[in-house]
């Protein structure tokens, strides 16, 4: 068997609109959008710098239909760098880019070989012996287990699984194309090139499944470093490792607070825990959450005065680095036991709080109001995942916080 390498991505997602950035900080929004370009762009030319021998792309090139056709040159653009360096693409289709969402084209490079919608494809590598099959997504909700109908491995050949899939279930992502990892297994492939899921993770070594994750984060839940695999196989042996990429990051530091902290302590505490990741940034830009929590005879006046906090918090962070912006100042504070206004025969609010905190029928009404506001937001923002920005979980304990300051009589 030959040596080769060859690089695994998946999930690009061309084109994400950073909705939520974009409501808070437009300008900020714009650097996210353009780090998912300039992330691919790296990636294309590491593939180059490393003279891989192919490029495996496992689904969702595109966040969905263009708006124009800026982002298929983009893309088209850099498969044709690719071309000029001799290296060839496969690629299928995801939910997000699935054949009834794109409805725009551009005609890419010759070097580009898209698998199958209906039924899995093969492509065969003669002169490395390594055969790829794939099929990608027809539909956006693909809910068949596909890799069943994958077939035979090529005998005395590398084999390379292609596809785009939840497995057994990674929240939040949706369960498309599902199938177990013995599935996977009893294809009899050497390498299973994974994509859907956006963080990395090596399912299982043997054979080898991987999910290399996103090339760039969208949101705060897809935190930390992104990127892709490069995988070199030499005399039969697979060695993976990680190309990171991503051009800007979404980062959560969490702080506890005391009950003898006063503001400047508060703000100290802030700077102490964000210093470890600026540190680390590299010359990203990082969005940035701020969770505060504990005890502290300030819940009432910060809950009362979130915006006012929310620019001292961040006015903290760019005292530690200057291209660190705060997403969100998030608070699970609770004021001291003293503090809960219990006079004349008042109700104890704190534990008439949590009587019903997980309350299924305050999420349920939560869950409709949310849904009931979304459809009147402006351009498409109430289609998002989080339309508000927040789970109906954080908003209800953002009332909480609120209804325990109002408690306090704080103002």
């Amino acid at each position: 068997m030959s040596s080769f390498s060859f690089i695994h991505a998946a999930d690009l997602h061309l084109g994400s609109p950073f909705q939520g950035l974009a409501l808070k900080d437009a300008a900020v929004a714009a650097v996210f959008v353009e780090a998912s370009r300039k992330a691919f762009s790296m990636l294309v030319g590491l593939a180059i710098e490393r003279r891989v021998d192919f490029f495996v792309i496992a689904g969702d090139v595109y966040d969905g239909d263009w708006k124009d056709n800026k982002i298929g040159l983009f893309f088209n653009r850099e498969m044709a760098r690719l071309e000029r360096a001799g290296i060839p693409v496969y690629l299928l289709r995801g939910n997000h880019d699935a054949a009834s969402v794109i409805t725009k084209t551009i005609t890419l490079p010759a070097n580009v070989h898209e698998f199958p919608t209906g039924k899995p494809g093969s492509v065969k590598l003669d002169q490395l012996q390594v055969v790829l099959h794939g099929q990608g997504f027809a539909e956006r909700s693909a809910n068949d287990n596909l890799a069943l109908s994958y077939p035979a491995p090529v005998s005395d050949w590398f084999n390379i699984g292609i596809l785009h899939t939840s497995l057994t279930g990674r929240e939040p992502h949706a369960p498309y194309a599902p199938c177990s990892v013995d599935d996977l297994r009893s294809r009899g492939y050497d390498y299973w090139a994974l994509g859907h899921v956006h963080d990395y993770e090596v399912v299982a070594k043997d054979p080898l499944v991987i999910f290399p994750g996103n090339l760039q984060g969208r949101n705060i839940r897809e935190r930390g470093a992104k990127g892709a695999v490069l995988v070199t196989v030499e005399d039969g042996r697979i060695e993976h490792e990680r190309l990171i990429v991503d051009e800007a990051r979404f980062a959560q530091v969490d702080v506890a607070v005391g009950p003898d902290d006063d503001q400047a302590a508060i703000l100290r505490r802030i700077e102490q825990a964000v210093q470890p990741m600026a540190d680390d940034m590299a010359g990203r830009m990082t969005a940035l959450r701020v969770l505060l929590s504990g005890i502290t005879p300030l819940q009432g006046a910060i809950a009362a005065n979130r915006q006012q906090w929310r620019d001292e918090v961040e006015a903290a962070c760019h005292r530690v680095h200057e291209d660190i912006w705060l997403e969100k100042l998030e608070l699970r504070l609770e004021p001291p036991a003293t503090q809960v206004a219990e006079a004349d025969g008042a109700i104890d609010l704190r534990q008439l709080l949590a009587e019903h905190a997980g309350d299924a029928d305050i999420a349920m009404e939560a869950s409709r109001l949310v849904d009931e506001i979304a459809v009147r937001l402006p351009g498409g923002l109430g289609a998002t995942a989080t339309p508000l920005d927040d789970s109906p979980e954080a908003l209800i304990e953002e009332a909480r916080q609120l209804l325990l300051a109002r408690g306090q009589g704080a103002g």
